[in-house]
């Protein structure tokens, strides 16, 4: 990853721009890591692949809590259900 200074990132903002189309750009503050610029879709790229990682990570603790439950099925619900209004 290329990096820049923010004063160098004022000066020269059209080829850290047309940099940050083709990889991220980071832009350091008193040699401290300040910021990182890059690409819309490089962006989107990145907030998709998340989504992903959430969605799986949540659906893997959804069927872990499922399956460590004791919830009994609809049809198990039912029967009980009925036992217990027959008498």
């Amino acid at each position: 990853m290329k990096s820049y200074t923010l004063t160098q990132t004022r000066n020269l903002h059209g080829e850290v721009f047309d940099r940050a189309t083709v990889e991220p750009v980071l832009v350091t503050k008193q040699k401290r890591p300040s910021h990182v610029i890059l690409s819309a879709s490089a962006y989107q790229q990145l907030i998709s692949r998340l989504e992903e990682l959430e969605d799986l990570s949540l659906g893997k603790a959804a069927e872990t809590a499922l399956n460590q439950s004791s919830m009994v099925g609809s049809e198990e619900f039912t029967a009980t259900l009925e036992k217990l209004a027959n008498g």
